[in-house]
């Protein structure tokens, strides 16, 4: 399986696959479930390269590891998927 490290630069720095519509599914702890979101709703700091951020609806940012990702799709097809 492609580490989601690679997979998440494929789709910044390969602009012919990059231009797809992008999804991500994180693991959230409170809700104890899969969360799908777009991913242009995240960022990426460029000093913290494990993790990424989301703002919720409120408005307050959280920072979430890079490990608790466990979806991709592209386009709505699922195309990684993390296995543990």
């Amino acid at each position: 399986m492609l580490p989601i490290q690679d997979l998440l630069n494929r789709i910044r720095w390969d602009e012919e696959f990059g231009r797809a519509e992008f999804s991500i599914g994180y693991y959230d702890r409170v809700e104890k479930t899969i969360v799908v979101t777009t991913l242009k709703r995240i960022g990426f700091p460029a000093d913290r390269p494990g993790v990424f951020e989301l703002a919720d609806p409120e408005g307050e940012m959280h920072t979430i590891p890079l490990h608790r990702i466990k979806v991709v799709y592209r386009n709505g097809e699922l195309i990684w998927q993390r296995t543990h």
